[in-house]
């Protein structure tokens, strides 16, 4: 069956300016890092890509390394792409990433201009694309000069493989030297992709500062402590979660711990309140600040997509609504 996207798609999305640049994202952005790879239903993802798309979601972001396998969520999008996505690339905004391990050998991770342009070759290839809009270092390199790590950025975006580029997980100083030298370059910094949610604040100390001095927008992953700022694990951790599935052992070394459900609990209580969910609530949080662009959020199911957008309705919070969160997140 043909594919046809909603008309009525772009009615109610507000899109926000990413940094001082052109480009306007939605503030809710669907990533790929978990359920579109080799090991999960094919059809599911395709659903809930349509989905997504149908509600004004056009940001798509990717990474090399997303599956599991490595390369299967690329290669999976690729066919959905083609299948769905085609006639509308110009109204997608589809980004990968390059940085952790890859491939084996020395040229398969970090931040080389061998390893860079290689992965960019080798995402276009899996996705069926000519170039994606955003390319990303998806972490810093203790051991590559960054002059070498931003000019492979520079080279990507000259040579057609990419319209824009960004960095992953630099600090405030490492974020500001790289700008500086994409400036000089004449290729300058997009986005910024940290992670930051209620439990993972680090960005408010200091990044936020330099992303707005540089112009740079900030696109915010994990908001949802990877389903730990849900209703999930309110109750017990169910069967079909990521927690259950890996045993509690999460990335970025995320637990789902009693003293971190009791403050969720007490969170969705203010949730309810204001008429959200605790992923709305969760979602809306991130938001709050004008130097964020986007949050990023993963979706097993097409429900997710449409909680998420639904929390774009209320995203304003009072000042008591905001002192009880912080006497809440303090303890």
């Amino acid at each position: 069956m043909t594919y046809l996207p909603a008309e009525t798609r772009y009615d109610n999305m507000q899109y926000r300016r990413t940094g001082r640049s052109g480009l306007k994202l939605p503030p809710v952005s669907l990533g790929l890092w978990y359920n579109f790879g080799g090991v999960d239903v094919f059809e599911n993802g395709r659903a809930i890509l349509h989905r997504a798309f149908d509600l004004g979601i056009t940001h798509f972001d990717l990474a090399n390394n997303y599956g599991p396998p490595y390369g299967s969520a690329e290669e999976n999008f690729g066919r959905i792409f083609a299948k769905d996505f085609k006639p509308y690339r110009d109204q997608l905004i589809i980004s990968s990433k390059a940085g952790y391990d890859m491939w084996p050998g020395p040229y398969g991770e970090w931040g080389s201009r061998k390893y860079l342009v290689a992965s960019c070759d080798q995402s276009l290839k899996r996705m069926g694309l000519d170039y994606v809009d955003i390319f990303y270092h998806h972490r810093p390199d203790p051991d590559t000069p960054l002059e070498e790590t931003m000019g492979a950025l520079d080279f990507i975006v000259r040579s057609g493989r990419a319209l824009y580029v960004g960095i992953s997980t630099y600090s405030p100083e490492q974020t500001r030297q790289a700008a500086q030298i994409l400036r000089q370059l004449g290729t300058p910094c997009l986005i910024h992709q940290p992670r930051y949610n209620m439990f993972d604040r680090w960005i408010e100390d200091g990044l936020l500062d330099v992303l707005t001095e540089e112009g740079i927008g900030c696109i915010g992953f994990s908001p949802l402590a990877q389903g730990i700022l849900t209703n999930k694990y309110l109750q017990d951790v169910p069967d079909d979660s990521r927690a259950a599935r890996y045993e509690n052992q999460l990335h970025w070394g995320d637990k789902v711990t009693q003293d971190r459900l009791a403050k969720v609990r007490r969170l969705n209580e203010l949730a309810q309140a204001r008429g959200q969910t605790m992923a709305q609530f969760a979602i809306a949080w991130t938001l709050r600040l004008p130097a964020m662009t986007s949050s990023l959020i993963g979706a097993s199911k097409i429900r997710h997509v449409e909680e998420a957008v639904a929390a774009l309705d209320n995203l304003a919070f009072s000042d008591e609504e905001t002192a009880v969160i912080e006497g809440i997140l303090a303890e």
